[in-house]
């Protein structure tokens, strides 16, 4: 098979903008790109999307097990030709600082799948050596095959570049990216922009994509791209739920994992997408499914749609079984405030959600449920990731007992999540396929209700 992935030597090296000019190139060489994202970005996968014309597929250590990730990998793989991954951070950058747990160098031995290495070179010259001998020793076991200098705009300068690593390596360096100033991808206060929010995106792209074929040895990266099958237990679902759930799926409401709708696909139950500008009423079903976003860009009109968010209220107060992360919890609180006007949202949680200039929380951390929920029994854990611009002021008595460990080992901890009778809200974003009961749990009480509710 063939997959690879592109790995930086740091953040902000240009991963996003080069893997996506890559997937497009192969995309435009009629080869089926599968495209992948390490860790728990919501957003690069949009461009993914747009440059493959393929869903992508995020693949996430903390939430996931090893053989679950073989196992998505896998399937994802099936009709497509190749697979290219983008990397996470820097490419030994995890968590906190327990070796490379959760980064793209460990990812790339759970998947043994080789790495290209990008490099911002606009500023270096001999200096690019040692960087260079010292990602490809520092830990032997990786597979580190190809390099791709970015920023690199003259052949003088990208002589100098390459006479220097083959001073040190004989690595093969697939090209340079020149600079550019006008295909850089836009960006917001949680990183970039959807990729369907700029309407210049596909024209960048198509920019990208002809400056990568005109740049970088696409046949040298297929090539170095071969690498063994991946060997996996399959899942052993049996349970065929006859039910529906309503997910809310709009320009506010889009953060999902692909594998977590899955989740609920293959035991049976139908999925029927809400948008919560335009629906009035919900679409009949028997749960709620309400993901993060940016439902702060759009207080007002998300506001000005009473007769859904009275609906999703009365459902909450009828038991029905809902989830939301996240923008979802902002959305099911009683107000979100942005520069001091309040936008009245469903008001099942009576709080105020108000943006901060600062994130407020980021990174993995576990939840202990102090209570039973929709999703969860008492005591049992939900592994996730927060990364929130906002907090929720609220009375309310919280659902979760947060953990997060630092990189001195040592526990922070607070409580946070709500519930009120079947309704769950949360900032912490999971992912459905990292724990059966809890997709299991959350089918369940979706058929209780529909026997309630006929």
């Amino acid at each position: 098979m063939k997959k690879i992935i592109i790995a930086g030597t740091s953040s902000r090296v240009g991963k996003t903008t080069i893997t996506c000019g890559i997937m497009r190139a192969l995309r435009d060489m009629s080869i089926k790109v599968v495209p992948f994202k390490i860790g728990a970005d919501y957003i690069d996968t949009t461009y993914h999307c747009l440059a493959t014309d393929n869903t992508s597929t995020n693949l996430d250590e903390f939430m996931l097990n090893k053989n679950t990730i073989k196992r998505i990998f896998m399937q994802n793989m099936k009709s497509n030709d190749i697979a290219i991954i983008e990397g996470v951070m820097g490419l030994f950058d995890g968590y906190q600082d327990r070796d490379d747990y959760c980064s793209t160098a460990s990812m790339s031995k759970i998947l043994d799948s080789p790495i290209i290495l990008i490099i911002d070179a606009g500023k270096m010259a001999t200096s690019i050596a040692p960087i260079i001998k010292g990602f490809l020793e520092y830990d032997k076991k990786l597979n580190i095959v190809g390099i791709i200098l970015n920023n690199v705009s003259t052949d003088s300068h990208y002589n100098i570049l390459k006479n220097s690593i083959k001073k040190i390596s004989n690595i093969k360096i697939l090209g340079r990216i020149p600079k550019q100033k006008d295909i850089n991808l836009s960006s917001r206060h949680l990183g970039l922009k959807l990729a369907t929010e700029d309407a210049e995106n596909e024209e960048k792209l198509k920019k990208i994509s002809q400056i990568v074929k005109e740049n970088i040895d696409l046949q040298s990266l297929l090539d170095l791209s071969v690498s063994p099958d991946l060997l996996y237990i399959p899942d052993n679902i049996n349970k065929n739920y006859d039910i529906t759930l309503a997910v809310a799926m709009d320009k506010a409401f889009n953060f999902y994992y692909k594998n977590s709708i899955e989740e609920f696909e293959k035991r049976g139950v139908k999925i029927v997408k809400f948008n919560t500008f335009t629906d009035n009423k919900l679409p009949k079903c028997d749960g709620i499914y309400i993901g993060g976003g940016y439902p702060e860009l759009y207080a007002r009109e998300l506001s000005q749609n009473k007769s859904l968010i009275q609906d999703i209220k009365e459902k909450s107060e009828k038991n029905m079984p809902i989830y939301a992360e996240c923008g979802g919890l902002m959305y099911l609180g009683g107000h979100i405030e942005i520069e001091n006007i309040s936008y009245e949202m469903t008001g099942i949680f009576d709080g105020i959600s108000k943006m901060t200039p600062k994130l407020q929380r980021f990174g993995y951390c576990i939840a202990k449920s102090l209570y039973d929920t929709p999703l969860t029994k008492k005591e049992d854990i939900l592994k996730g990731h927060e990364f929130h611009h906002s907090i929720f002021e609220t009375n309310f008595d919280t659902a979760f007992e947060m953990e997060k460990e630092l990189y001195d080992k040592s526990v922070k901890k607070w409580n946070g999540g709500y519930l009120y009778k079947n309704t769950l809200a949360s900032y912490l974003h999971i992912h459905f396929a990292s724990n059966p009961n809890i997709t299991n749990n959350f089918c369940q009480n979706m058929l209780n209700y529909k026997l309630l509710n006929p």
